[in-house]
């Protein structure tokens, strides 16, 4: 196991190089100087100003020698200092960091409670009317854009009937449940369609895996139902359903971008929408970045996942 990690780690070297040398290409395709990008729009900069940060952000040296001296910094944990806030890009990001976090593991759980059940009773109740009640939910997960769920959301759960707070967020360290209760709509626009796609996946492995030869030994045997779904079908059909989960990791980083905007979450998210409308390219660039790495590292933990389920593939 050990052998594989390392061999999946060092495949990944060159991921992370490519997907930084793409990030970095971002400055060349703002429209004007990218100077005035990073000292913002409608600033008076005299020309001495402008020399100096283009001679900082080694923008006079050849493209090769830029991108050097940028991945140096960003290796150091210097990603320069934000140009709203003047605060340094490192502190804005991981200060926000933790919120994002728990609302992405909030979003896998709710996730993870609706496909599961779903893809089992699909599967198991097959051309029943549970089977079609299942497959038309993970249906409509995929089908609903997760920023129109989470307006729907608003209005019915939130305006309509007042069951849950539409905006902010609470600490789960200072109140456990107003904590869930706050972000337990945008939980569910973000886990929506990752649950439909994940329901399909689930339900298909699961009728394969149910006509196999070994569960219908372990039926003859005289094993209960669920003691055959739990410890021979369900665990055999969640490692394809793995990769559906780790693509889904990777839609969760994305789509919190526009629902942290939508229910005022204070997470990176939220903090890159405002950086994109503000042009504030420091933090557009690190918190980019940032996800890109996490996005390369969620894949590793895929294959790393893998390998447990299945110690073949190793």
């Amino acid at each position: 196991m050990l052998r594989f990690i390392a061999r999946r780690l060092i495949e990944t070297i060159p991921v992370l190089i490519f997907m930084s040398m793409l990030v970095f290409s971002l400055i060349f395709f703002l429209p004007g100087d990218p100077v005035m990008g990073v000292l913002g729009p409608g600033m008076e900069i005299d020309d001495a100003a402008v020399a100096k940060m283009r001679d900082d952000l080694h923008l006079n040296d050849p493209i090769p020698v830029q991108y050097v001296a940028w991945a140096g910094k960003m290796l150091q944990g210097d990603f320069g200092r934000s140009v709203s806030s003047h605060q340094p890009v490192a502190h804005s990001i991981f200060e926000r960091l933790p919120v994002s976090a728990y609302l992405a593991v909030y979003a896998i759980v709710v996730m993870l409670v609706i496909a599961v059940p779903l893809g089992v009773l699909a599967a198991v109740k097959r051309g029943t009317k549970w089977d079609l009640i299942a497959s038309g939910i993970s249906v409509l997960g995929l089908a609903v854009p997760g920023f129109w769920l989470a307006i729907l959301m608003v209005l019915l759960l939130g305006v309509k009937v007042s069951w849950f707070p539409t905006s902010g967020y609470v600490s789960p360290f200072d109140n456990p449940f107003q904590s869930l209760r706050h972000l337990f709509l945008p939980a569910v626009a973000l886990g929506a369609a990752g649950a439909g796609s994940l329901t399909r996946q689930l339900r298909s492995s699961m009728l394969e895996v149910l006509n196999e030869d070994y569960v219908r030994t372990a039926r003859a045997k005289g094993l209960r139902g669920w003691t055959v779904l739990s410890r021979h079908a369900l665990r055999n059909a969640l490692i394809p359903s793995v990769t559906v989960l780790g693509l889904s990791l990777g839609n969760l980083l994305g789509g919190s971008l526009i629902i942290e905007s939508i229910f005022l979450v204070p997470g990176v998210g939220s903090l890159l929408v405002n950086a994109i409308f503000t042009r504030d390219f420091p933090v557009v660039q690190a918190g980019t970045l940032m996800i890109a790495i996490m996005v390369v590292f969620i894949n590793l933990g895929v294959d790393v996942l893998y390998g447990i389920l299945d110690p073949r593939i190793n």
